[in-house]
C-alpha cells in the first residue's frame, strides 16, 4: 500500500485477523534520506520467523553493509516460501537474483523508491522485474510527493494490480488486494552461471570508453543526449513503420515498428542505446534498449521526462545482452 505520511514502520496486512504472515519495514535511526534499513516477518501468533539487513544501501550513511550476505526466506501455509528484500535491493543480483535462483518465487518488497522516468518509475520497474525473472513482487511503496515517492503494487507473472498516486491525490494511502498464484520452484533454476551480469568493472563498454564509440548499425543519423545521467546514442523515429538499429560501442538495439495513431507535429520519439557503468556514486553495470518520447520536438530533449503520451505503436524491441537478467518494462 502507498503509505499517507512518513512513518517508521508499515504492515502489509492485519495477520492475526487474515491469519497470514506480518511484515514490519522499520528503521531505527529514521531520517528523511534514511529511510530504510531492515525488515522484519512475524507468524500469525506474532512470533518473529524472519528479519533481514539491506544489503545495497542508497545515501544510507548512519548505516554499516551486513559484514555477510543475507539471503531470508520465510515459510507459510498458504503460499509457500517468501524472500525478503529492500528497495535498493531490487537492482542487483546479491540478494534479489540469488534468492530467485535458489527458487524462491515470491518476493517481499518495502521501499522507499524515487520514481526516475523514463526507465525506473517505480511501478515499471517493479513490475519489469516480476515478468523478467517470473516471480512474484508484493512492492510496498512509501508515499512522499516532494521525493516523488509514489506507487505500490501486487506484480505476478500474469497480472498487476497497483495504485500510482499523483500530486493532490488524498494521502492516506490505499489498500491493494489481489488473488495471486502460488508459484511452485520448478524452472528458476534454469537460469545458468554461464552469462553473468556486465561486472561494474571490467573493460566491456564503460561510459568513457564508449562515449565516442561509432553506431555502426543504423543507416539513419545518431545523436548523443542524456538519459538519467548517462550518455546515450538515439536515433530519431520518423517514419510511419520500419526497421531501425541504434548501437552504443558494440551493443546494438533493433526496433521494428507501426505506428497505430502518432502525430508528429505533437511527439517526438526515438531510439536508444546504453552500454557502460551508470554515472552515479551508486556503481553499478546496464544495458539499455529504450523507445521514448522526447520532452519536445527537438532532438536534444530526448532522454529527459515525460510523464504523457498519447501516440501509439505496434513494435518488437530485440538486442543481444551479456547477462540472462534482462527486465522488459512499459
Amino acid at each position: 500500500m502507498d503509505t499517507g505520511s512518513l512513518t517508521p514502520m508499515w504492515l502489509s496486512s492485519t495477520g492475526q485477523t487474515l491469519n497470514t504472515k506480518l511484515i514490519k519495514y522499520t528503521n531505527a535511526l529514521w531520517k528523511l534520506m534514511q529511510t530504510c534499513h531492515f525488515s522484519l516477518s512475524h507468524s500469525s501468533d506474532g512470533l518473529l520467523v524472519a528479519r533481514y539487513h539491506k544489503q545495497n544501501l542508497y545515501y544510507e550513511e548512519s548505516f554499516d553493509t551486513p559484514p555477510k550476505l543475507e539471503l531470508i526466506t520465510f515459510d507459510t501455509p498458504f503460499a509457500g516460501k517468501f524472500g525478503l528484500i529492500i528497495c535498493f535491493d531490487i537492482l542487483f543480483h546479491d540478494p534479489t537474483v540469488a534468492l530467485v535462483k535458489m527458487g524462491v518465487r515470491q518476493l517481499v518488497f518495502p521501499t522507499a523508491w524515487m520514481n526516475e522516468l523514463p526507465l525506473l518509475d517505480s511501478i515499471q520497474f517493479h513490475r519489469a522485474f516480476s515478468l523478467g525473472a517470473n516471480v512474484t513482487v508484493l512492492s510496498s511503496n512509501l508515499r512522499y510527493d516532494k521525493l516523488r515517492m509514489t506507487g505500490s503494487g501486487i506484480y505476478t507473472p500474469f497480472s498487476a494490480t497497483f495504485h500510482h498516486a499523483v500530486k493532490g491525490d488524498p494521502e492516506e494511502g490505499q489498500l491493494l488486494v489481489a488473488t495471486v498464484p502460488v508459484l511452485g520452484p520448478v524452472g528458476v533454476n534454469s537460469v545458468t552461471e554461464s552469462l553473468s551480469p556486465v561486472d561494474a568493472q571490467s573493460d566491456h563498454c564503460h561510459t568513457d570508453g564508449c562515449a565516442d564509440s561509432p553506431s555502426p548499425g543504423s543507416s539513419y543519423p545518431t545523436f548523443k543526449a542524456t538519459m538519467r545521467r548517462d550518455l546515450y546514442w538515439f536515433v530519431l523515429i520518423n517514419e510511419t513503420q520500419g526497421n531501425l538499429t541504434v548501437c552504443h560501442g558494440t551493443f546494438c538495439c533493433h526496433l521494428q515498428y507501426k505506428w497505430t495513431a502518432h502525430d508528429k507535429s505533437k511527439e517526438l520519439y526515438a531510439l536508444g542505446a546504453f552500454a557502460g557503468t551508470h554515472n552515479s556514486s551508486q556503481c553499478y553495470a546496464l544495458q539499455v534498449c529504450a523507445v521514448v518520447r522526447c520532452a519536445g520536438l527537438e532532438a536534444k530533449s530526448c532522454g529527459q521526462k515525460v510523464e504523457e503520451a498519447e501516440s501509439k505503436m505496434d513494435f518488437r524491441l530485440e538486442a543481444t545482452f551479456q547477462t540472462d537478467y534482462v527486465y522488459p518494462s512499459v
